[in-house]
């Protein structure tokens, strides 16, 4: 007999009440077969500060903006060189 044959015998004879937790735990490891997602799914969370403006630069351009002395993009492209 297969594994996928005994697996199947053992869900056949299982009460009826406990199907819902065995398709969850199932469920779960069909989804970590995918290599790309369990590593998704292990990956440390992100320890990066959550900050925008760690160099004031926002806050700069902001103040800039109220002011009205932001520059126009064909100024920036200029500016870069990309025009």
């Amino acid at each position: 007999m297969t594994a996928r044959e005994a697996l199947h015998r053992i869900v056949d004879e299982l009460p009826e009440g406990d199907l819902p937790a065995v398709q969850r735990v199932l469920e779960a490891l069909q989804a970590t077969a995918d290599p790309v997602l369990r590593t998704l799914l292990s990956a440390p969370a992100d320890d990066e500060p959550d900050d925008d403006d760690f160099d004031q630069g926002l806050s700069e351009a902001r103040r800039q903006a109220r002011a009205g002395q932001q520059m126009s993009n064909a100024e920036a492209k200029r500016e870069l060189g990309l025009d």
